[in-house]
């Protein structure tokens, strides 16, 4: 029963929707609407996430944005050779955001955003044919970033904070592909970690050299998550292999990479705004996966885990149309690289490259108080691939098929200013 191993990716499956898992940008309901651009887009107080430069050039001395999102998922996986037909459960999950940007001097400005950056789940039915590598997901990450702003001239600005995270996470699968108790029951475990804490920053730039041209800069760092202590509970564990999973605790850390954005907007006329944004992604720091258990078995030991990952490239484009002083139309593009290398590719967040489609409108009650709608809708390309380093008595079980998913993220939100 040596190589009767916990996978070595328990810990690393939680930790692959943090660092690159199912990705969608979700931090602000009028940049979603136009692609997600917003780096050189001065509409709101979302600049504290999209360029913490920028919210000098704000026109208001104070202002507020509120929203939240419903993700709806649709994920299908099938293995014609073996007759596999499986679809995700439809789980909802609501991000939300909420930023706040004060002037304090007409050169000095400070900020707030509690966003919700990595909030994602995914639930397949129980003891499905990949239930070895995951049964169910799901994770809840909460940022926090002061912002201060300061405008050097009337031309240019620079502004930033530190970020600071919360989160939690939960994670279900069976031990292996066959393992039951005496009852027929398959076993598994559950691993939870909550209080998930980890600091970075968020620094942003903004450069209006005419009246019609912003120029944007946003860098967020590196942000290394640590798990201590978490929990490790296993069940329906067959009683003559009981000592060899005891419920115990587990150490791990993980880059979450950074992130560098340029971007530029233009206005063609009094209502037109447009918007192209380049978002580069350094996932190269993910090329490993440690994990410490604190209580190793022969069953159990330590583990080592390559990921590899490869920077990616999204580029997005948007564009605003203010229709009069109650209504402004919003659309937007932007195509998503996946970070997965081949051959690294499992089931729990199937994310290849992506199509995003966006829209929304916002209603302006007054000239303080406005309604944002958005819709999201994302395309996954169809992808056939595997998931080749699930351990079975020391020997590379690969688990692969065709993987089709899409979601759509319907979003409301409000702005108020004064």
């Amino acid at each position: 029963m040596k190589k009767l191993i916990l996978s070595a990716t328990i810990f690393f499956i939680v930790v692959h929707i943090y660092a690159g898992g199912y990705r969608v940008a979700l931090q602000g309901q009028k940049q979603l609407a136009m692609g997600h651009t917003g780096v050189a887009v001065i509409n709101s107080a979302e600049l504290v996430f999209f360029n913490p430069g920028g919210i000098t050039y704000l026109h208001d001395d104070f202002t507020v944005s509120v929203g939240m999102n419903a993700i709806f998922n649709n994920i299908t996986f099938r293995n014609e050779e073996f007759g596999w037909n499986t679809k995700a459960d439809n789980e909802i999950s609501t991000p939300f955001s909420a930023y706040m940007a004060y002037k304090i001097t007409d050169w000095l400005s400070v900020g707030l955003g509690v966003y919700t950056p990595y909030g994602s789940s995914t639930s397949f039915p129980t003891d499905w044919e990949g239930s070895h590598l995951v049964n169910n997901i799901s994770l809840a990450a909460i940022f926090v970033q002061p912002t201060l702003s300061i405008k050097l001239n009337d031309k240019l600005s620079i502004g930033g904070g530190p970020i600071y995270m919360n989160g939690n996470v939960e994670y279900n699968r069976n031990l292996n592909r066959g393992l039951v108790n005496e009852q027929g029951q398959r076993s598994n475990v559950t691993i939870e970690q909550s209080g998930i804490t980890a600091w970075g920053y968020n620094l942003g730039m903004m450069f209006l050299p005419g009246d019609k041209t912003v120029i944007g800069i946003n860098y967020r760092s590196e942000i290394i998550a640590k798990a201590k202590n978490g929990d490790a509970t296993f069940r329906n564990i067959p009683a003559t292999l009981s000592p060899l999973f005891p419920d115990q605790g587990f150490n791990a850390e993980l880059p979450l990479p950074a992130e560098l954005t340029v971007g530029i907007s233009y206005k063609i006329t009094d209502k037109w705004l447009v918007a192209a944004d380049f978002n580069r992604v350094f996932w190269n720091s993910y090329e490993s996966l440690d994990i410490d258990f604190l209580i190793n078995t022969p069953a159990l030991p330590d583990s080592v885990n390559p990921r590899n990952y490869h920077n990616t490239s999204t580029y997005r484009f948007g564009a605003q149309y203010t229709a009069n002083n109650k209504f402004v139309l919003r659309g937007g593009y932007y195509y998503d690289e996946t970070p997965i290398p081949s051959g690294y590719f499992a089931p729990e967040i199937p994310r290849n490259d992506s199509h995003n489609f966006t829209g929304g409108l916002t209603y302006n009650f007054n000239n303080n108080f406005s309604i944002d709608f958005s819709l999201l809708y994302v395309h996954f390309e169809k992808l056939t691939d595997s998931y080749n380093y699930y351990q079975e008595n020391g020997v590379n079980i690969p688990f692969g098929g065709t993987y089709e998913n899409n979601a759509l993220i319907p979003g409301l939100g409000v702005t108020y200013s004064f």
